[in-house]
C-alpha cells in the first residue's frame, strides 16, 4: 500500500481533528454532572460507560491522520 504523505497545514489540522475528537469524547464524561457514553463493539452488546480511560482505548478514526493525533493522546496521557 502507498503511503499518504501531508506536509505543513494540512498535516497539523488532520491530526488536530484527531486529538479534538478524542478530547471532546472523554471531556463529556467529566465532572459531577458528567454524562455517559456508549461504545459499540464489534462483538456482544453495547458498553456503557462514563470512564474517560475505557473510553480512549476504543476510539479510532477512520482517517490515517486524524487516527495519529488520537493515538498521540492517548500515548502522553498514559
Amino acid at each position: 500500500m502507498a503511503k499518504i504523505i501531508k506536509f505543513d497545514e494540512d498535516a497539523r489540522r488532520s491530526m488536530e481533528r484527531g486529538v479534538n475528537a478524542l478530547a471532546d469524547t472523554v471531556k463529556v464524561t467529566l465532572g459531577p454532572k458528567g454524562r455517559n457514553v456508549v461504545l459499540n463493539k464489534s462483538f456482544g452488546s453495547p458498553q456503557i460507560t462514563n470512564d474517560g480511560v475505557t473510553i480512549a482505548r476504543e476510539i479510532e478514526l477512520s482517517d490515517p491522520f486524524e487516527n495519529m493525533g488520537a493515538q498521540l493522546v492517548k500515548e502522553v496521557a498514559t
